[in-house]
Parts: C-alpha cells; sequence; structure tokens
C-alpha cells in the first residue's frame, strides 16, 4: 500500500500532539549545548539527557512545553560506543550531568568541538591557535560546594535540587560530582532535621522553617562550612539542629543561619548569624592560601581552577616590572598568583563583600603589592584611562554573559601589550574575542579546560596581544 505523505489535518495534528507520560521510540542524531540529546518524533525535537549520537531510545515524555519538550529514557535499544555501562549512578533524572553515561575522552572531543563552533562564526578567530581541552584532575566527586533545596516533611525530609521544568525536589544524596564530605553532611543533615522535628519550609502555604542548605568543602583543610537558610530567626530549632550536625560529623567547623523571607528563588538573604566561633574556611591552592565565607565565590573544582591560574601565569610571561589589571577579580584568586612575578596588581570587583574577601587573602599570604577596588568595572578604567595610567597586562574574568562592550573599549584604550580572557562561556567568549579583534586586540591561542566534567560546560582561557 503506497505511503501518504500528505500534510496531516489540523484535526490528525492535535491527535498526534505528544503527552506527558507517552512512550515513543527515537533515534539521536546530535547533542545541544546543553547536553541534551537530540531526537526528532512526528516533526517535534525531543531532548533526552544521557543520550548520544547514534543511540536508539525508547523514551517517556516527561515535559511538553511550547518551545521544548522532554523526555526521559525508559530503554537503550541501541547503545553508542561512547556509553559508559558500569557506572552506576540513580541520579540521571536531575538532569544535572547530561554528559555523565558519556566516556571521559569522548566528553572530551565533544566540548571541544563546541568551543569549535562558537569560534568559527567570527573570521577574525581563524587564525587562533585552539588547544586540546586540558581534563580535570578528577571526573568525579570533584565539587566543593552545594546548594541545595530542604523539602517534604520533617519525618521524610528531601535535600536536593528541583527537576528541570518541575517544582519537584530530587534527592542528591550520592550524587556522582559531589565531595563525598558533602553526601556525609546531608544525610547527618536529615537524621537532624527528623530527631528534632524541624518544620520544613513550604513555598505553597509559605509556612515553615527550613528552606535551603548551602555546602562549602575545603579539600586543603578537609573542613565544611554549613548554611542552614531559614525563613525566619529561630534559635532552639537551629541550636539543636546545628548541635546534632557537629557531632555527627566533625569536619565542619563553620555553620550559619542565613535568614531569607523573600518570595523569589534567591538563596541566600542578607545576613548570616554564626553558630559557631569560627566563621571561615582556609583553602590552599597551590602556593597561595584563601579565606572562604559564606558569600565568597571560590571555584567549585580546585584541581581545575589550580590548572587555569597557572596557564593564566605562564601565558602572562611576568618579568617583576609589569602592572597588572584583574577585571572581575572576585576574592583575588588570580591577583594573588600573579602577584609575585610582577610590580603590581589592581583588582577590581563589583561585590564589596568578594574586595573584602580578597585584601583579606593579600594579608594572609603576605602580598602587598596587590589593591583591591569594589565598584562598576567599567567606571573605575575609564577613570584608570582619564588619569593616564599605564598597564602591561589585563585579565578578564567576567561571569557567564561576558564583558560589556563599553568594558572592553575601556580596556584596550589602556593599551596593555597583552589581554588574558578567562571564561565560562565558549559563545559569549568568542562574542568578546570578536570585538576585541575589532579593538586592535589578536587572539592568539585559546585553551579549554574542564572544570564541569559530567555536564556540556567547559571554561577557556585566551591569550590576546596588541596588534602592531
Amino acid at each position: 500500500m503506497k505511503k501518504d505523505n500528505r500534510p496531516s489535518s489540523p484535526a490528525q495534528k492535535e491527535d498526534s500532539k505528544l503527552k506527558t507520560g507517552q512512550t515513543i521510540e527515537v533515534a539521536i542524531s546530535a547533542i545541544n549545548d546543553d547536553g541534551f540529546g537530540v531526537s526528532c518524533y512526528e516533526n517535534t525535537p525531543i531532548l533526552i539527557a544521557g543520550t548520544f549520537p547514534g543511540e536508539s531510545i525508547r523514551a517517556r515524555i516527561s515535559y511538553v512545553g511550547r518551545r521544548e519538550t522532554f523526555a526521559s529514557i525508559s530503554r537503550i535499544i541501541k547503545h553508542s560506543p561512547d556509553r559508559l555501562t558500569n557506572l552506576s549512578c540513580d541520579k540521571a533524572a536531575c538532569d544535572g550531568c547530561a554528559l555523565l553515561k558519556m566516556k571521559y575522552p569522548a566528553q572530551l572531543a565533544w566540548k571541544k568541538q563546541l568551543v569549535i563552533k562558537f569560534i568559527r562564526r567570527h573570521k577574525t578567530l581563524e587564525k587562533a591557535r585552539l588547544h586540546e581541552v586540558i581534563p580535570s584532575p578528577h571526573q568525579l566527586h570533584y565539587r566543593n560546594s552545594a546548594k541545595l533545596v530542604v523539602s517534604g516533611k520533617f519525618a521524610d525530609p528531601v535535600i536536593g535540587i528541583y527537576r528541570r521544568n518541575s517544582h519537584e525536589v530530587l534527592d542528591v544524596a550520592g550524587c556522582a560530582v559531589h565531595h563525598p564530605l558533602i553526601d556525609t553532611i546531608i544525610e547527618a543533615v536529615k537524621a537532624g532535621i527528623k530527631k528534632g522535628k524541624v518544620p520544613i519550609y513550604n513555598p505553597k502555604s509559605q509556612m515553615g522553617l527550613l528552606r535551603y542548605l548551602v555546602i562549602r568543602i575545603s579539600e586543603s583543610a578537609n573542613k565544611a562550612m554549613v548554611i542552614f537558610v531559614t525563613a525566619e530567626r529561630s534559635y532552639n530549632e537551629l541550636h539543636h539542629l546545628a548541635k546534632h550536625l557537629k557531632n555527627a560529623v566533625p569536619e565542619v567547623s563553620v555553620i550559619a543561619q542565613n535568614i531569607n523571607s523573600s518570595l523569589g528563588n534567591v538563596i541566600l538573604g542578607q545576613k548570616d548569624h554564626f553558630v559557631t566561633k569560627e566563621q571561615v574556611l582556609s583553602a590552599i591552592m597551590g602556593d597561595t592560601k584563601f579565606l572562604i565565607s559564606p558569600r565568597s565565590f571560590f571555584q567549585v573544582n580546585s584541581g581545575s581552577a589550580r590548572i587555569i591560574y597557572e596557564k593564566v601565569r605562564e601565558w602572562a610571561a611576568l618579568t617583576g616590572s609589569e602592572r597588572v589589571l584583574d577585571l572581575y577579580c572576585g576574592i583575588g584568586g588570580i591577583s594573588l598568583f600573579l602577584a609575585r612575578q610582577c610590580k603590581e596588581v589592581t583588582g577590581i570587583e563589583a561585590v564589596d563583600a568578594a574586595v573584602a574577601d580578597a585584601e583579606r587573602n593579600a594579608q594572609l599570604n603576605g602580598i602587598g603589592n596587590c589593591r583591591f577596588i569594589a565598584g562598576d568595572v567599567a567606571k573605575l578604567i575609564e577613570e584608570m584611562r582619564r588619569e593616564d595610567k599605564k598597564v602591561d597586562l589585563i585579565v578578564l574574568n567576567p561571569p557567564r554573559k561576558g564583558c560589556d562592550e563599553q568594558v572592553l573599549k575601556q580596556a584596550s584604550a589602556l593599551g596593555p601589550a597583552k589581554i588574558i580572557y578567562v571564561s565560562c562561556s565558549p559563545d559569549t567568549l568568542a562574542r568578546d574575542l570578536n570585538l576585541l579583534a575589532g579593538l586592535d586586540y589578536e587572539t592568539r591561542e585559546i585553551q579549554p579546560v574542564d572544570m564541569f566534567p559530567q555536564t556540556p560546560h567547559v571554561e577557556n582561557v585566551a591569550l590576546l596581544t596588541k596588534k602592531n
């Protein structure tokens, strides 16, 4: 019988519309930028985490949106040669580690192709030398921090993250990328909630106490910081919960209560109340010491962060006479790594608390040639340009959205011989490198570094020199 290739009528389309819970069979053709396997069913793109090109999948529709439809694996009919078969992890449903079941060399190859895709959009970057992705020293259990939702009832608490496109909280105990101490703390907190009958916050009724759990680990000191985020100030429940946690997990040296009564999704409120005498963690990266406060930004993968900092130092090739400007300096990580090899470093950061941490870290390391300034990056470097400040090297380390064009213009106007750009987004990195090409700076080299194994994210360090 001849197949009818005529377009479906509106009624037929309505009948064939995908529904949540429906089971389908699809072939995976690609992986998108978020690490999801891409397939197509009746002209509808379907995204399935943990699937790879060449695989045939029986999948269950989990979410039907106006723009995106997601499904989960019911059964793998045909396996990719890149699939791991000996890794047991039951947390795949969280979608946080979309590449968890992919062999690690294949992950690195995919991440390099992702970087290439964005670079090729700009002719100005054709001559840039792209290196192989440097692997993470640890592919599992590398994350030294976690921000988790507390849900359920005190008799059966759930601590985890939201399922994609849902308000359901998935328990992350046993997560393949969390530092093992994080799991130990989660289990101890659950036991403490049950024992103390700590009321858990309900977003719908806006009743209850405990909302979030923030955990930070110092791998070098083998110590942990735990922040209980609550809807209101409460001494009794938190005092007993903190006491239980300290007894159960001696590695926890800092415990704080943070009050957040807002109705939004921001995790931390404005004020921390410390339950313990100690208020900071100490950490060592390379030859540099850091103090980490509850709000400090510190790289979640210390091993890969050190690789990035050392690459910046290598490409900087400092001789001792240079003036360095570190933009978006955070708590001073890169500034302090470079300080001993140059004349002076000026770090600029928008967050006041981060600048206070940077100053404290400089003092901790006995470094006197660093100064840190809090304020708007574009305005502050414009002032430096008007004052005719001399700069030999600029380091850019912006958030994922990249640099504002005005920042790039003001930075290039200072005329440094080199710019080193550290980025967590290949997309915005390529965009900004293209803008810098129009401002007389040529991208020489790009070094990808795997900061987040098992996920689609990849960090990059780029070296630019001023055109003659």
